[in-house]
């Protein structure tokens, strides 16, 4: 039953009438909500009235001067307000392109796909998931024609799918949001098949989080292997005499029960979660069981079925993460030591070992560690010959200590005879690239890697990788180690890998000020038989967005500069004295030949990248008059190892300074006005911001940083990541300093590379935007700098979201975080 699934959902629209089980119920689109139209050639700022009534200011209101503002707001401030919120929720509105997978159809000609978009829900403060449906019809080598369903189906309480290899069944995973047992559902082509509820006795939420995430269908389609939290540990109880032996059932009114000692969790997102274990569940019995044999020091995730090898056991190989002290942050930290670990699966008994097997039941067979030799491997995939075990490893973070660094891909001959031991020899594919000329490949970064990357060559595969200030899609041959870009090479673009439909690629491309729009590649052959890869945009109804922001969008543009260091040293290494790059984005017109004020954009990490992407809170600050630049100072990731490496020990200094540089840039380019700079950050770009209106309090107009790295003294005795606080400051020596414990002589460290330490120069206007349940930078931190900056009369405005970790992601925090960072800064730029 071969695309079975996707003519269930090619009939989306009648899914939610036969099928409502699923939860899935047919919604608008949205995509042509808010509409409205205006002259290209405007800007937003020119829509500005001097003046506006109070009925227009506040829709629905009768304009009563004497009714209370609300807190943090005058009158002025409150039409500004309602004006940058009506086309803020515009931006908000647009879908995001989340995932997507292929299917051959039954004709074999054609093919069918199904993506995964996402959107806002400002109301109910979270976000709403979509499955769209389309036929992908490839009329010739120039066309490619996909054929959408009429409306999209809502994933009402759905925390993931996961289509089987054939496409004949789906995997649908319902994690509660309390102690309720976990929902499997098993779909066919037309109705819900199976359903089981996995009590918390046996495991509880199956892990979604796109790390420790692994949902895998074994080659039969008879068994899913998956990363759940383990059960939930029996607490101690206690009645009216004390504590009670053996427990109690949880309808036991005449008891209650204890905490128990503490765990601890992953940091950040991962708060309360229980320790990822693997489980394996039997879709026709509904049978769960625990894999056994793996050390309870290890959190396990990233499972994947080995080949089937007739006559011997069948593998699981899975990612496992040892934390025998203590767990550490996990969440964008590449640097925690993990290794591939093969183990065998339940539920399978060969026809030779039949009786050992019986007689061995009871017993565990330890897990085989692949990986002795190397600090880190992750998201493991086996070529489609099975032949070849291909990994990532993020070896460099781990050596370094530095939170993510440049990768290498591997590569291991998978043993046909099924006997796996330890010493398996590990083949270096693509090395960690120190310094690449311009142009030239600079290394791998890569965030995800799909369950299906190879092409039907069986080595090659594609992957998603930031090359400078892009992300792009590559091509690696694993045999050859030949790796060759695939999107456009005259493109600035970021490009991400959605899907492969046979040796097709299915791709979105944006930037900061195109929206995402879909785009299907296939590899030609020229007449001097050389292969290139040719890009169609496809039609799509996913991606709409509001006339008037389709307007605003039309008179941007974007260019990336070249910065060059200031200051050259002889101690720096090749890579860390080239160019470092920033995005510019900018008013195709400008009015009587002034320069719009600019919001200095700064990233976190600090070894991450600012993407030349389409971001909604990005584009809704450059459409309310801004120029932005988005500086990928020294240390950022896709510009080679050595020019990553130069940060660690050299932060407050080395990134301002390039923060300093690439402003000076902007303004001797005649870009940027010097009385109308604003900067923006968040973690360590909060951390930037902090330092720069202390180190160049003249500079700025105004500031905002969202959950800033304040006070390195402070943040390390209570976030989840101190030995952060000692690679940023010491660089790698920093790993033989790390102590939960530290000495009065690294607390004055700290303190110095600080911005804290800066903080009597500061008179720049501050907006403060912070989360409450942030682990990594805690909410004291930011905390403390704004009741400093108060004292000294510093014009300060703080905001709290009570609910929110270190992202401020939830959809109303990040609207009215956006929405007042923009009413700040155009406070302060008038």
């Amino acid at each position: 039953m071969a695309g079975a699934l996707q003519r269930l959902l090619n009939s989306a629209w009648l899914v939610s009438f036969v099928s409502p089980r699923l939860g899935l119920a047919s919604s608008p689109f949205y995509y042509s909500s808010h509409s409205h139209s205006l002259t290209s050639t405007l800007r937003f700022h020119s829509l500005y009235p001097k003046r506006l009534p109070k009925l227009f200011a506040m829709e629905g209101s009768k304009g009563d001067s004497g009714k209370d503002l609300p807190l943090g707001l005058d009158a002025e401030t409150e039409e500004e307000y309602a004006l940058q919120s009506k086309l803020l929720q515009e931006f908000t509105s647009i879908s995001n392109i989340d995932k997507a997978w292929t299917f051959k159809s039954g004709s074999g000609i054609n093919s069918q796909a199904m993506v995964l978009v996402s959107q806002p829900n400002l109301l109910a403060n979270k976000r709403r998931k979509f499955i769209l449906s389309t036929e992908i019809s490839k009329e010739s080598t120039t066309s490619v024609n996909f054929r959408w369903a009429p409306f999209p189906v809502e994933m009402t309480g759905v925390s993931a799918i996961v289509p089987s290899p054939s496409g004949a069944k789906l995997f649908v995973v319902r994690n509660s949001e309390n102690e309720s047992p976990c929902q499997i559902e098993i779909w066919s082509s037309s109705q819900l098949e199976k359903e089981y509820h996995v009590p918390q006795s046996v495991h509880g939420s199956i892990y979604t989080d796109g790390w420790f995430e692994g949902i895998s269908w074994n080659s039969e389609e008879t068994l899913i292997a998956y990363a759940a939290e383990e059960p939930s540990p029996t607490k101690p109880t206690f009645n009216k005499l004390g504590y009670k032996k053996g427990g109690s059932s949880d309808k036991d009114y005449d008891s209650w029960k204890g905490l128990g000692e503490w765990e601890e969790d992953w940091g950040e997102t991962y708060a309360g979660k229980r320790q990822p274990a693997l489980f394996v569940i039997n879709i026709n019995s509904g049978e769960v069981q625990a894999v056994k044999g793996i050390e309870k020091s290890v959190s396990v995730g990233q499972v994947v079925w080995a080949p089937s090898i007739s006559g011997s056991d069948q593998y699981l190989v899975f990612v496992g993460w040892s934390s025998d002290k203590r767990k550490l942050g996990i969440k964008y930290c590449y640097n925690r030591p993990c290794a591939l670990y093969a183990i065998k699966a339940p539920f399978y008994e060969t026809k030779t070992n039949k009786d050992d097997h019986k007689d061995s039941l009871t017993e565990d067979v330890p897990a085989v560690k692949l990986t002795q030799s190397i600090s880190s491997s992750f998201f493991p995939r086996f070529s489609p010959d099975g032949k070849s075990l291909v990994f990532l490893s993020a070896r460099s973070s781990v050596d370094s200590g530095a939170h993510s660094a440049t990768e290498s891909l591997h590569r291991i001959e998978w043993p046909t005879d099924g006997n796996l031991s330890s010493s398996l020899k590990i083949v270096d594919v693509i090395p960690v690239i120190m310094s690449a000329e311009d142009g030239c490949f600079p290394g791998l970064y890569c965030s995800s890697f799909l369950s299906n990357s190879w092409l039907s060559d069986g080595c090659t595969i594609i992957l998603t990788s930031i090359w400078g200030s892009s992300q792009v899609l590559l091509s690696a041959n694993v045999l050859s180690a030949e790796v060759s870009r695939i999107s456009p090479t005259d493109s600035s673009f970021s490009w991400n890998l959605l899907a492969l439909d046979g040796d097709n690629v299915v791709a979105v491309s944006s930037s900061p000020v195109d929206v995402p729009q879909i785009k299907y590649g296939h590899l030609t052959v020229n007449e001097t038989k050389n292969a290139t890869w040719d890009w169609l945009d496809v039609s799509s109804p996913i991606v709409k967005c509001p006339e008037k922001v389709k307007s605003l969008l039309s008179n941007q543009q974007f260019d990336i500069m070249k910065i060059p260091v200031k200051d050259v040293s002889d101690s720096l290494t090749d890579g860390a004295r080239r160019p470092f790059e920033a995005i510019f984005v900018s008013s195709k017109t400008r009015i009587n030949d002034s320069c719009d004020p600019l919001i200095v954009m700064l990233h976190g990490g600090p070894h991450s990248t600012s993407l030349t992407s389409f971001s909604k809170s990005m584009a809704f600050l450059s459409s309310i008059g801004f120029n932005l630049l988005i500086v990928n100072y020294r240390g950022s990731l896709g510009f080679g190892e050595e020019a990553l490496q130069s940060l660690p020990g050299k932060i407050g200094t080395q990134d301002v300074n390039d923060v300093l540089t690439a402003i000076d840039h902007v303004i001797d380019l005649g870009k940027a006005d010097p009385s109308k700079i604003t900067v923006l950050g968040g973690s360590h770009g909060g951390f930037l911001t902090t330092h720069l209106i202390g180190q160049a309090p003249e500079k700025f107009a105004a500031a905002a940083a969202r959950n800033p790295v304040c006070n390195l003294a402070l943040m390390v005795g209570t976030s989840d990541i101190p030995d952060w606080c000692f690679v940023e400051t010491y660089g790698s020596e920093g790993l033989n300093y790390f102590t939960e414990a530290p000495s009065a002589e690294h607390l004055i460290a700290f303190q110095m590379k600080s911005p804290i330490f800066h903080i009597s120069k500061v008179k720049t206007p501050t907006l403060f935007l912070l989360g409450a349940k942030d682990l990594r930078v805690p909410i004291s931190t930011g905390l403390q700098y704004a009741r400093a900056l108060k004292e000294k009369g510093v014009d300060v405005k703080t905001i709290v979201f009570p609910n929110d970790v270190h992202g401020i992601e939830r959809p109303q925090s990040d609207f009215e975080s956006f929405l007042n960072i923009g009413v700040w800064f155009k406070k302060y730029c008038k």
